[in-house]
């Protein structure tokens, strides 16, 4: 995973200039960057949407790797990763009697280790992929956790109105408004602190930029963190930048917002 430097951090991978810098250095990936291109240009055009793109365009990877197409490499990147985003909020918190909603669940790269860990129907799991989600399915079963009662449920939008009112106490999305436009993200925001309970929070990850914010074939959404923390604000909630997360071997970084009368307070104390 490539490190957060001052220089990656300032890059606008969306210039010309950067592209033909970055092909100069790595030839290798260039051809696939194209074959890449020309797909997404094809979905954009027949799913105009984003929604409705992005479905497509993990329906493709998730027929070629379920892995890579929620962004692990190899196995072992992909054990890596999940056993990173449990350790954190395990570490922040999270209990066996916690209710849990795992926005973007993909193929339960963390969420596999959440139902274990979690007492059973505890574990709610959302993503807009109906591929992706029977590729969860299946690790569900590998590692032998129905009797766990997971739910898994495709959706189409973030307005979450089909959830409890004050039910989770940890909500959680990896590598999801890495891959949204703002809109995606305020609605997302607008909606989730309906859906908290009184001492909840939701950790989000997010590609940081601290140049122009930009975007990569809109896959890709490049943000600055007081773009997302005055986003969170907008709708009442209280929006801090998490300085442990970026420790982490991780090319993303992580913000936890919460109710505004229980910022301070771990989840369900």
């Amino acid at each position: 995973m490539p490190k957060k430097t001052p220089r990656s951090l300032a890059a606008n991978r969306s210039r010309l200039a950067h592209k033909v810098s970055y092909a100069l250095r790595n030839p290798a990936r260039v051809a696939p960057y194209v074959r890449r291109a020309a797909r997404d240009r094809w979905l954009r055009f027949k799913h105009p949407d984003h929604v409705g793109y992005y479905r497509a365009v993990m329906a493709s990877d998730t027929a070629n790797n379920p892995e890579a197409a929620v962004g692990s490499r190899s196995h072992d990147r992909w054990l890596a990763l999940g056993q990173m985003q449990f350790d954190f909020l395990k570490d922040h918190g999270l209990q066996p009697q916690h209710r849990m909603l795992d926005i973007g669940c993909g193929n339960l790269r963390a969420g596999w280790r959440f139902i274990q860990y979690l007492d059973s129907g505890n574990y709610y799991g959302i993503d807009i992929s109906p591929d992706i989600l029977i590729s969860a399915k299946k690790t569900l079963t590998r590692y032998e956790l129905q009797e766990k009662l997971p739910h898994l449920t495709l959706t189409h939008d973030l307005r979450l109105d089909f959830l409890p009112s004050g039910h989770f106490d940890v909500v959680h999305a990896h590598s999801v408004f890495s891959h949204s436009p703002v809109e995606v993200i305020d609605e997302c925001l607008a909606n989730v602190g309906r859906i908290l309970a009184p001492r909840g929070f939701f950790d989000f990850t997010f590609d940081r930029t601290e140049g122009a914010e930009h975007q990569v074939l809109r896959e890709d959404f490049y943000y600055r963190t007081e773009t997302l923390t005055a986003l969170a604000e907008k709708h009442g909630l209280v929006a801090r930048f998490m300085d442990d997360w970026e420790k982490l071997p991780h090319g993303q970084s992580k913000i936890r917002v919460s109710l505004a009368d229980t910022a301070a307070a771990p989840p369900g104390s």
